[in-house]
């Protein structure tokens, strides 16, 4: 939802280290996949009871999303990054509620699994779309991704925020996981809706 609010500035913010990391021959690839390992150290963090550190490794993931993207802009987008990029992304969302799950599976494991369905609705409605409007051009507004998608309520801002929350507030977990996965339940519905009058 805020997505298209914020990318404009991120995209000024990472431009300049973007631009030094091209010069030293940094691919964006790379970036991808550091991220997402960065991104993974977030479950025995969290896991242990070390929200915190959790947290510092989502950012982490987070920093190094986005400049993957700012260096792929300067080097030239491939298709190869616009998959490993979103495939990733998908694969470490579902990983941070395992995290919490495993950390206390008596208060958290129910929302968790709800969590993780909702998240489920959300990628697959975005990948379908993707998939369906990649036939047509006009069918959706052009991602920074390199596909085409539908927005929605929960975006990576709103994701990134719910994470942010649940590492500074572990204890409330379950309650923020339910309401972020009603969220979610959401933007799947508006997405199915969007999807069956765009392709009908």
């Amino acid at each position: 939802m805020f997505d298209r609010l914020i990318l404009p500035w991120q995209k000024r913010i990472l431009a300049p280290p973007a631009r030094r990391l091209a010069r030293l021959g940094v691919q964006a690839d790379t970036l991808t996949i550091a991220g997402f390992i960065l991104g993974l150290a977030a479950v025995p963090a969290i896991a242990s009871g070390r929200p915190l550190l959790g947290l510092g490794a989502i950012l982490a993931n987070r920093l190094l999303d986005g400049l993957d993207g700012a260096v792929a802009r300067i080097a030239g987008p491939t298709d190869r990054g616009a998959f490993l990029d979103i495939a990733l992304d998908f694969f470490f969302y579902a990983c941070i509620p395992l995290a919490f799950a495993l950390a206390d599976p008596a208060a958290n494991a129910l929302a968790a699994c709800a969590l993780v369905v909702a998240f489920v609705g959300t990628g697959s409605s975005f990948l379908a779309f993707a998939a369906v409007a990649a036939r047509d051009p006009s069918a959706a507004r052009e991602a920074d991704k390199g596909i085409r998608y539908l927005g929605g309520l929960t975006e990576g801002g709103e994701t990134v925020a719910f994470f942010v929350a649940i590492c500074l507030w572990p204890a409330a977990f379950p309650l923020l996981a339910w309401i972020f996965a009603a969220a979610c339940l959401l933007t799947t519905l508006s997405r199915w809706i969007a999807g069956w009058r765009t392709f009908g």
